[in-house]
């Protein structure tokens, strides 16, 4: 049974999400605030982290930046829950390092489908022993891609949609499109799951 740390401060919300997970066969544990999240996920070592980003002791990417600090926790999917949804603090928090970001009130099947593909992506990525260093674009650009290009391929590898994208990047969808299309035709490649894998592979033989 995965195991699912939500961090929230609201405790209706905390509750509601909660006993969603449970009825769907998750083990779950509440956190009430930033500084139990952190201290509850080194305790239980969750499969994935539910966070919402304003909180008092600590904020959602304070907790974020303390858990990346941490080895054993960094590679754990992490999902912010927020009634923000400005640009800006999209692209704060996945340039933190965050797999996805959801306003609330979220529904609830959204909730589930954005948990059942973060889980699978980690399970894919320990199965195939990656390792990969996302520090850099250059293992990318040496296949053949423009740098912008390179870096698409960079964050669609790390589980980022076209609208993520766009805003990392700070370019529209349809440019985000246009180099996802690149990607394909120069990897020789269909579909993002086959462009995911080849990236990591890439990335993880880059590390030595």
């Amino acid at each position: 049974m995965k195991k699912i740390l939500v961090i929230e401060d609201e405790s209706e919300m905390r509750r509601n999400i909660t006993t969603l997970l449970r009825y769907c066969d998750y083990a779950t544990i509440g956190a009430a605030n930033g500084r139990e999240g952190i201290e509850a996920a080194r305790r239980e070592r969750p499969d994935l982290i539910l966070c919402d980003v304003m909180m008092p002791e600590l904020d959602g990417y304070e907790v974020l930046q303390a858990l990346q600090l941490d080895k054993t926790l960094a590679p754990v999917p992490f999902i912010f829950l927020t009634a923000k949804g400005e640009k800006d603090d999209l692209r704060w928090g996945m340039n933190l390092g965050a797999d996805d970001y959801l306003t609330k009130p979220v529904p609830n099947a959204d909730l589930l489908a954005a948990i059942e593909t973060r889980l699978r992506r980690a399970e894919l990525q320990v199965k195939r022993e990656f390792k990969p260093d996302f520090s850099s674009t250059k293992p990318l650009i040496a296949l053949g891609l423009t740098p912008r290009a390179a870096e698409t391929l960079l964050w669609l590898a790390q589980g980022k949609t076209n609208p993520d994208i766009a805003i990392i990047l700070g370019i529209t969808e349809s440019t985000v499109k246009k180099h996802v299309q690149e990607v394909f035709e120069k990897l020789g490649v269909e579909t993002r799951g086959a462009a995911t894998v080849r990236a990591l592979e890439v990335l993880s033989h880059s590390t030595g």
